[in-house]
């Protein structure tokens, strides 16, 4: 069976699940936690010379799957890797922990008596998400000033993958200086 569209499970209208414990299996609320395919949170080389720090905020609420997230950032280090090696940082910072669930659907003869049953179930588990409200960051990429271009492109090409609004914020640091 296909992974569901993800603009089923983008709006924040329920609460979280997030409950699972290893130690006190008894008091889990969800018995199998799905995986996540989100691994790679930090890209590029950190290093303290970077002088630009762009951000990737959400300008609404909203409920991003793990492989959302996942393709998003393959997009973003990919065109980086390719255009500027070795000279960037890139930090997703929304961790997938909520858990969605989805009520399955039979197809073919006779579904329609199967499928009927409470409107809203509970349903099993299915994927994890991160949940992101409106004006948190969820992607932060540190780079040089001259290569400001590259890093806002890198930016929107990750914003497509997701679902949502965004705005790419762009802002100064300050040099350091090193002592000697």
């Amino acid at each position: 069976m296909k992974l569901r569209p993800g603009r089923t499970v983008r709006k924040i209208n329920s609460q979280a699940w997030a409950r699972y414990s290893v130690k006190k299996p008894k008091k889990n609320y969800i018995k199998a936690l799905p995986r996540t395919t989100l691994l790679i949170f930090n890209m590029g080389v950190r290093k303290p010379g970077y002088d630009l720090d762009l951000t990737l905020r959400s300008r609404q609420n909203v409920q991003l799957r793990s492989n959302a997230l996942n393709a998003a950032r393959l997009a973003a280090n990919m065109y980086l890797e390719r255009e500027i090696p070795g000279e960037y940082y890139l930090r997703i910072i929304p961790f997938p922990h909520n858990v969605v669930r989805e009520k399955k659907f039979a197809t073919g003869a006779g579904a329609d008596r199967v499928s009927q049953g409470m409107t809203l179930s509970f349903g099993k588990p299915a994927a994890v998400a991160a949940r992101v409200f409106e004006g948190k960051p969820v992607f932060e990429l540190k780079t040089h000033a001259d290569n400001k271009d590259i890093a806002r492109e890198a930016l929107r090409r990750a914003s497509d993958k997701l679902s949502g609004t965004y705005s790419i914020n762009l802002s100064v640091l300050q040099k350091q200086q090193t002592a000697g």
